[in-house]
């Protein structure tokens, strides 16, 4: 019985120990490395369902890649050019912050005002961002609209 006892007090020990710092340590552990932009969307902020336009990324600036790594430093290498003659156009770093309850991804760049994204996928192949900054009305309706940005690693 003692020993029943001792091993349901380590248990719950252990349960109880798991905390939000490990989530987090495990997103960014998720997040850290290349991932390359495939897709923008604008979405109705009216319902966040209804797609209004769809940019899939090709040519050269789908070698367009961000890279995350675990001392919160990023990233961002763009490519221009035409057919297989793709060029880098700009290589840009700074660092970035992660909030694990709110999902927010904050970016910034040398001088630059920080940029906000809301991570809406996280998996260890996908990753999915609204824009929390430069919001417009594409469809007219008066209601910002949102834009998503998915890459792939």
């Amino acid at each position: 019985m003692k020993k029943q006892l001792l091993l349901f007090a380590f248990s719950a020990l252990a349960l109880t120990s798991c905390k939000d710092d490990d989530l987090q340590a495990y997103e960014m552990d998720m997040m850290k490395g290349d991932w390359k932009l495939v897709k923008r969307e604008v979405i109705s902020g009216k319902d966040n369902k209804t797609v209004l336009d769809t940019e899939i990324i090709t040519g050269c600036e789908a070698k367009n890649t961000l890279f995350f790594k675990t001392d919160f430093t990023m990233s961002y290498t763009a490519y221009i050019g035409t057919g297989m003659d793709c060029q880098v156009s700009q290589k840009t770093t700074g660092s970035y912050t992660y909030d694990q309850e709110t999902k927010i991804l904050g970016f910034k760049v040398a001088d630059e005002d920080p940029q906000n994204y809301r991570i809406d996928i996280l998996t260890s192949k996908d990753l999915r961002v609204a824009e929390l900054f430069g919001s417009y009305d594409k469809d007219g309706d008066k209601i910002p609209d949102v834009t998503y940005v998915t890459y792939k690693r």
